[in-house]
């Protein structure tokens, strides 16, 4: 796979070829390594909490190691999403502007069977060539076959069908990759995360991104609060989904252009 990250005009059709021909790709040196580390040193302490709200709704058996919506005011969530990595070719496989619908983590464990490692695609319903969601899996860890590399089925985003355990491991390609990279992959690509066999913790985080007309996994705006948006830059405010709010109420409704909640633009 070719590292596309920092592309210039040349290299857009690489991307979409790339994308059309895989359904995936990888950009290696995405993040510093200091920004991996700190982003491992605080997901121990957000496993904790999601963890037991879990156990106390009693879906614990199937989570272990998966961390949900993890943007919150004072962590890693809203610095990684203000670097708007991936920027353009996000917006050119969605074809203009987007939000963010998910921004998840996995800390893959030995002997640990997470939903995750179900042969699955990320959007449920196949929408062909009508694109909605794009995935991005940044590697908090190195990838390895020993540790649980993701396994993707290259060109399986083109079909409906989904494939059985012996088509899916025998022709499926591994994400062999050094952490700090970035993978990019079509929502309707059929991946299933690897088993871990070794003693160490093989950690990720993955986020999804939609066209702004798509329902977020988690309301951010109202989960983060309305007047903390204003604070934020304008592309900040479009990812996150201020830009493309539902009305509660008439008077949220009828407002001039400027004050309307889901603003123009949005598609």
């Amino acid at each position: 796979m070719k590292n596309l990250f920092n592309y210039p005009p040349e290299k857009e059709k690489d991307f979409e070829t790339a994308m059309d021909k895989y359904g995936w790709l990888i950009y290696e040196n995405a993040l510093s390594p200091e920004f991996v580390e700190e982003i491992n040193q605080s997901l121990d302490d957000a496993y904790l909490v999601r963890r037991q709200i879990q156990r106390e709704n009693g879906i614990d058996l199937d989570m272990a190691g998966t961390l949900h919506h993890l943007l919150e005011p004072g962590n890693f969530g809203l610095k990684f999403v203000s670097e708007l990595y991936c920027d353009q070719q996000i917006r050119q496989f969605l074809k203009g502007n987007y939000i963010l619908n998910g921004i998840n983590g996995v800390i893959n464990l030995k002997d640990a069977r997470p939903y995750v490692q179900n042969i699955h695609r990320d959007i449920r319903s196949f929408t062909g060539e009508l694109k909605l969601m794009v995935q991005m899996m940044v590697l908090l860890d190195d990838f390895t076959a020993q540790n649980g590399a993701t396994f993707f089925l290259s060109g399986s985003h083109k079909t409906d069908v989904k494939p059985n355990e012996v088509r899916f491991f025998g022709k499926s390609d591994r994400a062999i990759a050094k952490k700090g990279s970035i993978i990019l992959f079509d929502s309707l690509l059929w991946h299933a995360a690897g088993k871990n066999y070794t003693e160490l913790p093989r950690r990720a985080l993955t986020l999804s991104y939609t066209v702004p007309y798509f329902k977020q996994q988690l309301d951010y705006p109202r989960f983060l609060g309305y007047d903390f948006g204003e604070s934020l830059s304008e592309e900040l405010r479009q990812v996150i989904g201020y830009n493309a709010r539902v009305p509660a109420n008439l008077y949220e409704y009828y407002q001039p252009p400027h004050r309307r909640m889901y603003k123009q633009g949005q598609g």
